[in-house]
């Protein structure tokens, strides 16, 4: 058997033993494992640093080697989710409906666990320790299928999993790390339909598409982020700017950074400039439109693709509008339905915008970079869902669960 079906069925197995486990029971292993991530965590660091050096090796990104670095302020971190996602509530269990029949017949509609999921995702390293403690909380084993660049860190990190577990009242099968990452384990994976019940990629846009074209196992389609920023007419100057510097330039890696700014002309012709201006004294690479190009010399003649690029970089495309209506046009066109905002003082502009967008996060007057699991309040997040069946927007222990309705009687049968 190969090792992505030995692992399928030990998932599924464990998934079973799952289901038995207390709140409590579950609460301590996370705990454990926060706790165990912090003990390893000069061993991960050293495996991360391989990972990193490998990357710079084979010509990475530094967009992506952001991606994949681990420092202590970040595997704290991860500790410091997983004790608040103890502190949320198990939804497990939940009764979520009760309907009492006239003929005695008293169902009830609740919430459990998915089974067993599977998770395929590229660089970050943190996913490893989201997917398995959010899928832990909610019951669910879990199949990590991670990149090659990253995996001496998920080796490691997955490490201090089992060691936890072993110390807890949950199987150890219930977070396995497919070892193998060429791209025979990840169609095998695509199609382990007997012990899969649901995939969730995450990662760029190829590697969504991928996942969604090929997969027979039902996919939770988490979507790249080409963010927007409208800056509407009535726009205040240093609210703009302020929002859209952090938007862009806090952590450019990620998917809730903004990818394109789309600019009321008449905000342009007093504002854009200096706002251009203060983007590139940051290092962002400006392309645009023709109208923008003739204002600002530095700017690059954006394509077709431009407007479409999830650059996860220093760079910007910039198109300039006519009206609310037009912004929303083009960013319902080129969008990746992930996050879009608008900075406006119209609430009317503001509220045809928000019920307009077509995506799974709007703001008005504020940054994209909220959208998150651990801003959210969820503790951690598995991903971000684009799509609009089961789950959308940052996935956190609700999105990891399905529903069972149980029924009492006492001796009904159907005339």
């Amino acid at each position: 058997m190969s090792e992505v079906k030995n692992k399928g069925q030990d998932a599924k197995a464990a998934s079973y033993l799952l289901t038995g486990v207390t709140t409590d029971e579950k609460n301590k292993a996370l705990q454990l494992i926060a706790e165990q991530l912090l003990a390893d965590q000069m061993i991960i660091l050293e495996e991360n640093k391989k990972d990193i050096e490998r990357g710079r090796e084979n010509g990475l990104p530094e967009a992506v080697l952001d991606r994949i670095m681990l420092n202590e302020t970040r595997i704290k971190d991860m500790a410091h989710a997983i004790h608040l996602l103890v502190a949320l509530k198990d939804p497990i269990g939940e009764s979520l409906e009760t309907i009492e029949k006239e003929n005695g017949l008293l169902i009830q509609k609740r919430r459990v666990p998915i089974g067993v999921i599977g998770m395929i995702y590229e660089a970050r390293p943190n996913v490893t320790i989201d997917a398995a403690t959010l899928s832990l909380k909610t019951g669910n084993a879990v199949i990590l299928r991670g990149s090659s660049s990253a995996q001496a860190s998920n080796m490691a990190i997955v490490q201090s999993i089992h060691t936890a577990l072993e110390k807890s009242a949950l199987p150890v099968n219930a977070v396995q790390l497919i070892e193998d990452t060429s791209r025979e384990t990840a169609k095998e994976l695509f199609q382990l339909n007997d012990y899969l019940d649901v995939l969730i990629p995450r990662g760029g846009k190829n590697l969504i598409e991928t996942v969604v074209r090929e997969s027979t196992v039902p996919v939770i389609e988490t979507g790249a982020g080409n963010c927007h920023i409208f800056i509407d007419e009535t726009a205040e100057q240093k609210m703009a700017e302020a929002i859209v510097l952090n938007a862009k330039l806090q952590r450019p890696s990620v998917c809730n950074a903004i990818e394109s700014i789309v600019i009321h002309e008449k905000w342009f012709e007093k504002y854009g400039v200096p706002l251009l201006k203060n983007l590139q004294n940051h290092s962002v690479e400006i392309y645009a439109d023709e109208a923008v190009c003739k204002s600002f010399a530095d700017a690059k003649l954006a394509t077709e693709e431009d407007w479409y690029n999830e650059y996860l970089d220093l760079s910007v495309s910039i198109k300039l509008v006519h009206s609310v209506e037009d912004a929303i046009h083009h960013i319902n066109k080129y969008g990746s339905k992930h996050s879009e905002a608008i900075i406006t003082n119209n609430d009317q502009h503001a509220n045809l915008f928000l019920q307009n967008i077509d995506a799974t996060t709007v703001y008005h007057n504020a940054s994209t970079r909220f959208t998150d699991g651990f801003e959210f309040g969820y503790g951690a997040e598995i991903g971000i869902s684009t799509q609009k069946l089961h789950a959308r927007g940052p996935m956190g222990l609700h999105a990891l669960t399905s529903s069972k309705f149980i029924v009492h009687g006492n001796g009904q049968i159907r005339n």
